[in-house]
C-alpha cells in the first residue's frame, strides 16, 4: 500500500464536481468547517459556490431565467419559481396557501404562463420530441419576496422545478436584449449566491458545436431501438471526436427514443426469475414492461408523485415512514394529505409488532401508504420486506420502496412493493451532470389496476428531453459499473471494519489498554453487516434464494452497493478523518468517483438531537464509493486513518 500515490487534493471549495460542469449536481465542500459554514450560510462559503445539489441550490441557468421572468412579468415586491406544467404550478400555489403563516389570509400567489417560441431551424425544438407547436411553455409562480422560504420548501421537497438544461434552452431562444448579462443579486427566487457576469458561457457541453445545420449523428441502437435521426451523418472526424470525448450522446431529436430505451433499461434490469417471500413460499417475479416505468425530473419528484397517486386512489388516511427517513421523503408525508406516522430505525425491532396492533379487519385501513428505503440512508438498515408485504396484504395499504441505495442491479424488491421509486441521478447515471427519477408499478400488486388507471389518466411526462439524452448515455454501462463499485466497497469496508471499535470488541480485544494506537472509528455501517438477514433475503444471487433461482448468472448476482457510513469515537476524530480524506467531498451519492460528506451535518444541522435519537450521530461520515482502483482507495483511507490517529495523539499529549 505504501507504493501507491495518494498525493491528490480534493476540488477547491465551491466548484462543481467535477469542476466546470455546467449542469453539475454536486459541489465541493472539502473540509468539515466548510460544511458547517454552508449550513450556517457563512459568506466565506456561500460566496464561493458556483454549483450545488439542484433541489437545494437554484442553478445558475435557472436563476438567470427567473430574473428574465421577474423583469418581464413580476411586480417589484415579487419573486418566482418556474415549473414545467400548469398542474405543478397549481400544486405549488396550493401548498403555499395551505402552509401560509395565517391560513385565514393565505399568501398572495399568482401564476403566469410564458410561451417561448422556438426558431424554425432544422436543429430547433420544432423537430424534437416533446415540443408542442414549436414552443416551450413555462408556468411561473409569483409570490411576495418575504414568502420565498415557503416557496423554496415546495421546490426542495417535491423536486418538480424545471431543470437547468430546460432553462438553458429557454434562454437560448430569447432575444439577447431580454437576457440579463449583469450580475444577479441573491434573492431572485432562491437562496443562491449571485451569478458572476460571464459565468453563463462556461460550458463544456458542446456536443454538436462543429455540426452544420441539418446534420445528424447516428448512434448505436440501445435496447434494439433504432436511433438514427436523419439521412445526413456528421463527418467521420466529428463523429470520432464525439465518440472519444463525449460517448456519443443521441441527437436531441431522438429524445423520445432515448426515453423508450431508458424505460426498457429500467424494466429489463428489474425482471428476474423467482424471489422467496419466506423459507417455504416463493413468489414469481412480475413481468414488468416499459409501460410500467414512469420518469420524473428528480428522485424526489418520483416520491412526491407516488404519494399524490396514493392520495388519489385510496380512501384518506395517514402515511407511515418506516425507518429513519431521508428528510424530504418524510416532509412530503407530513405536509401532504393527513400527515404521517414515523416509525424510526431505532424502533426497527418493535416497528413490525406495532403494526400488528392495528385492527385486523381488512375494511379498516390503518394508513394509506407505507414508505421505506432499502437499505436506508445513512445507516444502511434494511426492513423485513416479506413481513411488511404480508401486513400490507392483510390490511390493504400500499408499500412504496425507495431502492436508490440498494439499486435494482443488486436487489430484487419489486415482489414486495406496490410501487418502487428511485433517484436515477445516483448510480444509474453515475455522472454528476443530470437529474432524474423513476416510478415503477408492480403488475402483481393488488392495487395495480387502480394505480395504472389513475396513472394513465393523469401522468405528465415532465422529464426534459435533453436530460433524457444525457441519462441514456450515462446509464449504458450501469450494470458493469455497479459490479465494480460493489467490489470496491466490499473490500474497502472490510478493511475499515477491521479497524473499528465495534469489530475489535466483538473479537474480544482489550481495546481500552491500546494507548499506542488510539482507536478512532466506532462502527462501519454497511448492508453486509447491518440487518444482513433482511438484505440477503432480497439480494440477487444470495444463498437464501430458492434453488430454482440459481439460473440467474453470476453477472446478475447482486452485491452490497456502494454506500457506507462510519462513526467515530469523537467529533474531533470525525473532522480530522474527513479533512484528511483525498477523495472528493460534497453532497449526492452513486457517483463514478468516490464522494464523502458529513451526512448529519448536511441533512440535519438544525435537528441534530432529533437525529441522534435514531442513532444518526453528528459525527457520522457517509461515503459513496466510486470506480477508482482498490489500491488507491485503500491508500486514501489508510492515510486518513493514520492522520486521524496522529491528531488524537497530539490532543492527548497536550492534555
Amino acid at each position: 500500500m505504501s507504493t501507491v500515490t495518494v498525493t491528490r487534493t480534493p476540488t477547491a471549495l465551491g466548484l462543481s464536481l467535477p469542476a466546470d460542469v455546467p449542469h453539475g449536481v454536486s459541489v465541493s465542500l472539502p473540509t468539515w468547517e466548510d460544511n458547517i459554514g454552508y449550513e450556517r450560510g457563512d459568506s466565506r462559503v456561500m460566496d464561493k459556490l458556483t454549483s450545488g445539489y439542484p433541489r437545494f441550490y437554484i442553478q445558475l441557468q435557472i436563476q438567470r431565467l427567473q430574473a428574465v421572468c421577474e423583469r418581464k412579468f413580476g411586480l417589484p415586491h415579487e419573486r418566482c419559481h418556474i415549473f414545467p406544467s400548469l398542474r405543478i404550478a397549481e400544486a405549488c400555489r396550493a401548498f403555499m396557501h395551505a402552509h401560509s403563516p395565517d391560513t385565514s389570509h393565505p399568501v398572495l400567489v399568482r401564476i403566469a404562463q410564458f410561451l417561448i417560441q422556438a426558431s424554425s431551424s432544422p436543429t430547433s425544438l420544432s423537430q424534437t420530441s416533446g415540443a408542442k407547436d414549436s414552443s416551450i411553455e413555462l408556468h411561473i409562480v409569483f409570490f411576495p419576496v418575504d414568502s420565498a422560504p415557503l416557496a423554496k420548501q415546495f421546490w426542495q421537497h417535491t423536486g418538480n422545478g424545471i431543470s437547468s438544461r430546460m432553462a438553458e434552452r429557454c434562454l437560448s431562444l430569447l432575444p439577447s436584449q431580454d437576457v440579463p448579462s449583469a450580475q444577479i443579486t441573491p434573492g431572485h427566487g432562491s437562496d443562491s449566491p449571485p451569478i458572476a457576469a460571464g459565468a453563463w458561457n462556461k460550458s463544456r457541453n458542446r456536443h454538436y458545436a462543429g455540426l452544420k445545420k441539418g446534420s445528424h449523428i447516428t448512434s448505436a441502437s440501445p435496447e434494439g431501438v433504432s436511433l438514427s435521426s436523419g439521412k445526413d451523418e456528421a463527418p467521420d472526424d466529428v463523429a470520432d471526436y464525439l465518440e472519444e470525448h463525449y460517448g456519443r450522446n443521441l441527437p436531441i431529436s431522438a429524445a423520445s427514443l432515448a426515453k423508450r430505451a431508458l424505460r426498457r433499461r429500467v424494466a429489463g434490469v428489474m425482471v428476474h426469475d423467482e424471489i422467496p417471500l419466506s423459507d417455504s413460499e416463493v413468489r414469481r417475479g412480475p413481468c414488468v414492461t416499459e409501460d410500467d416505468v414512469y420518469f420524473y425530473p428528480t428522485g424526489m419528484s418520483a416520491v412526491w408523485h407516488s404519494h399524490q397517486l396514493a392520495l388519489a386512489t385510496l380512501p384518506p388516511a395517514k402515511s407511515v415512514c418506516f425507518g429513519f427517513p431521508y428528510l424530504d421523503t418524510y416532509k412530503i408525508l407530513l405536509k401532504w394529505g393527513l400527515g404521517a406516522i414515523s416509525l424510526g430505525m431505532a424502533l426497527i425491532l418493535i416497528s413490525i409488532p406495532l403494526l400488528n396492533c392495528w385492527p385486523h379487519r381488512r375494511a379498516i385501513r390503518p394508513f394509506l401508504p407505507l414508505y421505506c428505503e432499502f437499505p436506508s440512508n445513512p445507516l444502511l438498515r434494511s426492513p423485513n420486506l416479506a413481513r411488511l408485504r404480508k401486513l400490507a396484504d392483510d390490511y390493504g395499504f400500499l408499500i412504496v420502496v425507495d431502492e436508490t441505495i440498494g439499486s435494482f442491479a443488486n436487489v430484487e424488491i419489486l415482489p414486495f412493493a406496490d410501487i418502487i421509486v428511485s433517484s436515477l441521478t445516483k448510480v444509474f447515471s453515475g455522472e454528476t451532470n443530470v437529474m432524474g427519477g423513476s416510478l415503477v408499478l408492480n403488475p402483481l400488486s393488488h392495487h395495480y389496476h387502480t394505480l395504472k388507471e389513475k396513472m394513465t389518466a393523469t401522468y405528465e411526462d415532465l422529464y426534459w428531453m435533453e436530460d433524457a439524452i444525457h441519462l441514456e448515455r450515462n446509464s449504458r454501462d450501469f450494470a458493469p459499473r455497479v459490479r465494480k463499485i460493489n467490489q470496491n466497497s466490499e473490500a474497502l469496508c472490510g478493511f475499515l471494519r477491521s479497524k473499528s471499535l465495534a469489530y475489535r470488541q466483538q473479537q474480544g480485544e482489550d481495546v481500552k489498554s491500546d494507548d499506542e494506537v488510539p482507536i478512532v472509528m466506532k462502527e462501519v455501517y454497511y448492508p453486509k453487516w447491518i440487518t444482513p438477514e433482511n438484505y440477503e433475503a432480497c439480494r440477487l444471487g444470495s444463498l437464501t434464494q430458492a434453488p430454482q433461482s440459481k439460473a440467474v448468472s453470476s453477472e446478475r448476482d447482486g452485491g452490497y452497493g456502494g454506500l457506507f457510513s462510519i462513526t467515530f469515537t469523537s467529533e474531533l476524530a470525525s473532522a480530522a478523518f474527513f479533512d484528511a480524506l483525498r477523495c472528493e467531498k460534497g453532497p449526492s451519492l452513486g457517483t463514478n468517483f468516490t464522494l464523502a460528506c458529513p451526512y448529519t451535518i448536511l441533512a440535519h444541522y438544525t435537528e441534530l438531537e432529533w437525529a441522534a435519537e435514531y442513532g444518526v450521530e453528528t459525527g457520522l461520515v457517509r461515503v459513496s464509493v466510486g470506480l477508482e482502483d482498490q489500491s488507491v482507495l485503500m491508500a486514501w483511507f489508510s492515510e486518513a486513518l493514520n492522520k486521524t490517529e496522529d491528531a488524537i495523539r497530539r490532543v492527548r499529549a497536550r492534555a
